[in-house]
């Protein structure tokens, strides 16, 4: 059973998340919050799968609450999605470095919420189509052309295409391997670039211009 938190400071939408999350035969709520430091420390408690967090939220906000839960020197961090009506650049920026294992805009659809939430279960990262390639490219100023992380051809075209958005089966077919050694290549990259998951991965290659 996968066990999700839900943070936000309107009754609708935690009501609303719940239903779908609850319509899910492998998925339940075990908690609500709405507010920010009720959100850290419920998730610090109960220990959840996954957060769902929204950004504008009293007391603390979502992407200070993301810092405490998953960011940079965090030992055992949550996997937090963050949720949000609020698409622009800064906020995807600092969600990608605080830890976040995917950014969904809030009428993204029960169906994409869904699947984010098994994606960070997974180890994986979602990113609503709508703002992945327009927030990914202008996440910082590039780094040298020539920095390719000691990555080989091969994972180098794996990167390209997550970085693209596309799922681990779409990048098999389109370089006609398995999905079982898509997620190899993957692992390899990670621990070559010391990236946590699949989002950071997409943010190092975008700002290495590697996608063009």
């Amino acid at each position: 059973m996968i066990r999700v938190l839900v943070a936000d400071d309107q009754a609708m939408v935690r009501t609303g998340f719940g239903m779908i999350i609850g319509a899910q035969p492998d998925m339940a709520v075990v908690g609500e919050a709405a507010d920010g430091v009720t959100a850290v420390e419920l998730a610090r408690r109960l220990r959840p799968d996954v957060v769902l967090l929204d950004i504008r939220m009293p007391r603390l906000d979502g992407l200070e609450a993301l810092r405490l839960l998953a960011g940079p020197g965090v030992t055992d961090p949550v996997r937090v999605v963050v949720v949000t009506t609020f698409d622009l650049d800064e906020y995807v920026h600092t969600a990608l470095r605080n830890g976040a294992c995917g950014f969904l805009l809030k009428d993204s659809g029960p169906a994409l919420l869904v699947e984010a939430v098994r994606a960070a279960v997974s180890g994986d990262a979602l990113i609503s189509p709508s703002v992945t390639v327009r927030l990914l490219e202008h996440l910082s100023t590039p780094a040298p052309a020539r920095d390719d992380g000691g990555l080989s051809p091969r994972e180098l075209d794996v990167v390209r295409l997550a970085a693209r958005g596309l799922t681990n089966a779409e990048i098999a077919a389109r370089l006609f391997i398995a999905v079982g050694t898509v997620k190899t290549h993957l692992a390899s990259v990670q621990a070559k670039l010391g990236a946590r998951n699949r989002v950071e991965i997409a943010a190092w290659a975008w700002e290495r211009r590697l996608v063009g």
